[in-house]
């Protein structure tokens, strides 16, 4: 999957290029509009917080970073155990699933909160008015999707990436 990045100058021209994206056969939950906050997205699909946000990312490196401090906990309780307890290797792969369970929810709940670092470039843009049409499409798509695009936004500044997680 590739996911495309297109600027759009007004919300009329966002949703009449929608619009012919979803008649042409691509489903809303690929299409993912982007504003400021003063821009009123009605009519449009709306990005989630998985798109405009740090969140994906910062859980994968919350499950990653809370599974090796687990791993280390249970290796150090094995190897230093409470008195009277004997402790196994379930312990170890116990603590190691604890931790990776703490520091995914841990990092989702900062992350969240984290704009997108692929949509720092369209920052400025969006503070003008302008709204961000992320298309996830096909890989062998792309160009009849960019064609459709500039048919009714010639100016367009197309940009195409692989969509996150996929």
């Amino acid at each position: 999957m590739r996911r495309i990045y297109c600027m759009m100058p007004d919300r009329e021209l966002c949703k009449t290029v929608v619009q012919e994206l979803e008649e042409a056969g691509i489903p809303e939950r690929h299409l993912h509009a982007v504003a400021s906050m003063a821009v009123s997205l009605d009519g449009l699909p709306e990005a989630t917080v998985m798109q405009t946000s740090e969140l994906a990312h910062g859980i994968e490196k919350g499950v990653a970073l809370g599974g090796v401090a687990g791993l280390l906990g249970g290796m150090l309780a094995i190897a230093f155990p409470p008195t009277g307890l004997v402790l196994g290797g379930g312990t170890v792969l116990l603590t190691a699933a604890a931790g990776a369970g703490f520091g995914g929810l841990a990092t989702a709940l900062f992350s969240k909160d984290i704009p997108s670092r692929k949509l720092e470039v369209f920052e400025r843009d969006l503070d003008h008015g302008r709204i961000l049409l992320l298309i996830d499409v096909q890989k062998k798509e792309v160009e009849k999707w960019k064609s459709l695009i500039i048919s009714h936004h010639p100016d367009a500044d197309i940009g195409v990436t692989t969509v996150p997680g996929r």
